[in-house]
């Protein structure tokens, strides 16, 4: 055997006995770190469901130590549905400061006050680049299923959307059917008229405001009026 192939065997011999270690590159790029997410927890309870507060938390905890997220900001509410979400506000505000990455809730009503509410905050949480997951529903707009099952939302509130408007134009055309007056209500100058009979007869503008419950200056406006023509 020559010295050149002892010598190449030698060399295959300390590859196998030392295996190269793995690159970190794919495909001749540099593997990116994955990305430590900030994460904000909102929690809310009717009144009368306070007890369930202790449960959502600890679950949404869990769920961001699972996902190693680390939990930047923390959000309890309690109050009926209808009620003004002063804490969720907050945690937008925080979205807004870009101190947060992504918004985690218990259940998506939780979150919104209605489907078209839910729709336009996921929209703003999307346009800050912040995502949002809620875990009963097991929706996760940090994946991409998860951000095409969002768009499905936006169907629904358009439903929603249509689903009011029939109603109220149900509601007005009822009322009218009944005789009940619709539209903002009559204004002095439905009183013309009747301000210029009584001005004619000698009672003072003031007076005269006072007996039909209109403006002293919309008398006045009115007298003035038919004084120029």
């Amino acid at each position: 055997m020559t010295a050149a192939r002892r010598e190449e065997r030698s060399e295959v011999a300390a590859k196998r006995a030392f295996p190269k270690a793995k690159s970190g590159n794919v495909f001749g790029q540099a593997r990116k770190p994955a990305k430590m997410f900030r994460a904000g927890l909102y929690a809310r309870v009717s009144t009368n469901d306070q007890q369930s507060l202790p449960m959502q938390s600890r679950a949404m905890r869990d769920y961001a130590a699972r996902r190693g997220w680390t939990i930047a900001m923390q959000v309890r509410e309690v109050g009926s549905g209808a009620a003004k979400r002063e804490a969720r506000e907050k945690l937008l505000e925080a979205a807004r400061r870009r101190e947060i990455d992504v918004v985690l809730v218990w259940r998506l009503d939780r979150w919104g006050r209605s489907v078209t509410d839910l729709l336009a905050t996921l929209q703003e949480l999307e346009h800050l680049g912040v995502s949002f997951v809620s875990l009963t529903e097991a929706l996760d707009l940090t994946t991409p299923t998860g951000r095409a099952m969002a768009g499905l939302l936006a169907v629904f509130a358009a439903f929603e959307r249509e689903i009011l408007g029939e109603r109220t134009r149900a509601g007005l055309a009822h009322a009218r059917q009944n005789g009940k007056r619709l539209g903002r209500p009559a204004t002095a100058a439905a009183h013309a008229a009747e301000i210029r009979r009584l001005h004619r007869a000698g009672v003072a503008k003031a007076e005269i405001a006072r007996r039909l419950d209109v403006g002293r200056t919309s008398v006045r406006r009115i007298l003035g009026d038919s004084s120029q023509k």
